[in-house]
Order: structure tokens, then C-alpha cells, then sequence
């Protein structure tokens, strides 16, 4: 009798830059857990664009890819995601065409619609920014014909043309998942930051999916928020780091990634606590046994065929163990119906 199917986690990282770092110090550190994470098994390290953000450095995001590239030789490296809107394809076809020459078989592009930042910095990015937004449909459908071997635009990608790129709609609304249905591509939920609408955007992913060239099945991933420890002290006080950063975001206060604050959710208000509430909806914060579990009640409530975890940790050493527990925990976890008959088949 055959083994039942592993559900595959990956990784996602912003390249936080802590209250006491520069970005050289982010980059190493986003290198470092790339690393780790392959030796790990984590199946994708994923990068996430935003702007003007003073806590985030991965901005220029294909170039910061291309020193993961390097640094890595197994897991596959990827964009999660590319905010489309800010971009040219043509650009980001030659951009990630570029990547997949270097490290072939291992790039993916996640697409997103949103700026990835404040209106200002996203009028500064592209100046027609409503009309951009309009178009990422057709965007998507023009920066995948470049990649393709056979391109129906006059227009060539050097380098781009031929690379096949998987292409990925991200989202945290329903629209990313329509999308992602229409054009038969894979779909990846932001449901670490904005968990409301996960279910309902699943549900219609899967029922209105229509099979392409690059996917016959529907292939869903979501986010997960995981802060783990060798004690539930410990990753309590871990966690503080992010949800400090969180709700310093929310109100209008971005900044640095601050260190932990022991006592940090008994010090803040209702409205703060219900904000951090709703958004670890999706998340584990504990020991090893803590962090299984929750995985697993969020493998078999949403039933998505791979997990992405992100790990808000001020301390690097910390992140690293904490993906280690995670690593762990993720040995042996079930997929659930139609995900768990897709890997079978």
C-alpha cells in the first residue's frame, strides 16, 4: 500500500529589514534562509514586491532572485509576487526570461494587481496606475505570449522567448481567483495578510477552472503565518516583532521590523487586538506540537495543494529554527480530498 500524499509547504519572505539592519544585512539573511530552506525540502522560496515600504527590501525583485539564484541549486526560486500594474511585460518577460536561462527548471512569476504600496509611491512606479490596474488581464495574457515558444506579437523578449515561465495569480480577493480560473494557471491566496475571503475565493477557483497548456488541474496554495520555538514562550515573543510591524502598518506608522516585545498584545487596545486576530486566523504560534497541528486543521479546511509559510522573525537565528520546526511539522501532514486525488493521479 502506497503512502499517503505529503503536502508540500514553501517559503515566503519579504527580506524583512530589521530595527537594527540595512538591506545588505536583509539580503544575506533572505540568502541564508533560501538556503536553509532547500536543505530543509521546502519545495519554492518565493520573494514578495512592494515599494516605499522602509521595513521591506525586496523591491527589485528579480534582482534580488538572481542572487538566491546563485546561492541555491535545488529549490525553485520565484516571484510571489511581480505587481504587474508597475511593470511593462516586456520588461518582466525579459527580467524572468533572464532567470530561467540562469537557473533553468527552477523560476516561477506570480502576478499580482495590486501596487505593492501607497498611492503615492505607486503613481511615482507608473503614473497611469487605474488604467494599468485595468489592464492586468490583458497584461497577464501579454507577458505569457512572450514567453511562449511561438509568440503571436511582433515584439520579441531577448531573453524571454521560449522560456515557458509557470505563471501564478496571486490574490486576496475574488478576482485573482476568476482570473487564475479563466486562464487555467495556478492560484496562490495572500490569506497571511488578509484571510477573509480565502474560502469563497477557493471555492470559485476550483468550480469555474477551465484546463490550458500550462495546467489541467486547478493547483491552489495558500499563505500561512507560522512563529514556532522550542517553547510557547518563546515563539509568543517572537511572534511580537510582526504584530508590532502589523499594526504600526495598519495605522499608518510603517517601519523597520522592531525586536520583540515581551507582553506586546496585553499593552494594545481592542481594535488592535481584533485586527491581529483576524489576520492569524491563518497562522501557528507555538512549539513543534502547536504548529502541526495548526497546519494541519488549515490543510483540511481549505484543502489547497501546497502551503506558503511566512515568518516574521526579528532575530535570524530564530526565523531559521523556527522554519526548522516548521520543516518538521510538515512531515506527514494530509492532503485533503481533491488535492490528495490530484497527487495520487
Amino acid at each position: 500500500m502506497s503512502s499517503a500524499p505529503t503536502l508540500p509547504l514553501a517559503i515566503l519572505d519579504l527580506s524583512p529589514i530589521r530595527h537594527d539592519g540595512d538591506e545588505g544585512q536583509s539580503f544575506r539573511h533572505s540568502l541564508s534562509l533560501a538556503q536553509h530552506g532547500e536543505k530543509l525540502g521546502f519545495r519554492r522560496y518565493w520573494l514578495a514586491e512592494h515599494h516605499g515600504m522602509p521595513g521591506i527590501a525586496s523591491a527589485a525583485t528579480s534582482t534580488l532572485l538572481a542572487y538566491i539564484g546563485a546561492g541555491t541549486s535545488t529549490i525553485r526560486i520565484g516571484a510571489g509576487g511581480v505587481m504587474l500594474p508597475n511593470h511593462s511585460p516586456l520588461v518582466i518577460a525579459e527580467q524572468y526570461g533572464t532567470l530561467a536561462a540562469l537557473y533553468p527548471g527552477r523560476v516561477d512569476l506570480g502576478l499580482g494587481r495590486a501596487p505593492g504600496s501607497d498611492g503615492a509611491t505607486a503613481r511615482a512606479l507608473r503614473r497611469d496606475l487605474h488604467e494599468s490596474a485595468e489592464r492586468f488581464p490583458q497584461d497577464v495574457v501579454e507577458l505569457m505570449d512572450f514567453m511562449s515558444r511561438e509568440p503571436r506579437q511582433r515584439v520579441l523578449a531577448v531573453p524571454g522567448r521560449g522560456s515557458e515561465v509557470p505563471v501564478w495569480i496571486l490574490g486576496s480577493s475574488l478576482f485573482g481567483a476568476q482570473l487564475a480560473a479563466h486562464l487555467g494557471l495556478p492560484f496562490a491566496f495572500a490569506s497571511h495578510f488578509a484571510p477573509q475571503a480565502l474560502m469563497q475565493a477557493l471555492q470559485i477557483y476550483r468550480e469555474t477552472f477551465q484546463p490550458s497548456a500550462q495546467l489541467a488541474q486547478p493547483y491552489a496554495m495558500a499563505g500561512f503565518n507560522v512563529f514556532a520555538a522550542d517553547d510557547e514562550a518563546s515563539a509568543h515573543l517572537v511572534a511580537s516583532s510582526w504584530q508590532q510591524s502589523f499594526v504600526n502598518l495598519r495605522s499608518g506608522r510603517p517601519g523597520r521590523l522592531p525586536p520583540p516585545a515581551a507582553g506586546y498584545r496585553e499593552r494594545i487596545g481592542p481594535a488592535e487586538n481584533a485586527l491581529l486576530d483576524s489576520v492569524l486566523s491563518c497562522a501557528a504560534i507555538g512549539t513543534l506540537d502547536t504548529v502541526r497541528a495548526g497546519l494541519q486543521a488549515f490543510a483540511d479546511r481549505t484543502g489547497v495543494d501546497e502551503i506558503i509559510v511566512a515568518s516574521g522573525i526579528h532575530d535570524h537565528a530564530a526565523r531559521l529554527r523556527s522554519y526548522e520546526i516548521t520543516a518538521e511539522a510538515g512531515r506527514g501532514l494530509r492532503m485533503k480530498g481533491a488535492a490528495a486525488l490530484r497527487t495520487a493521479s
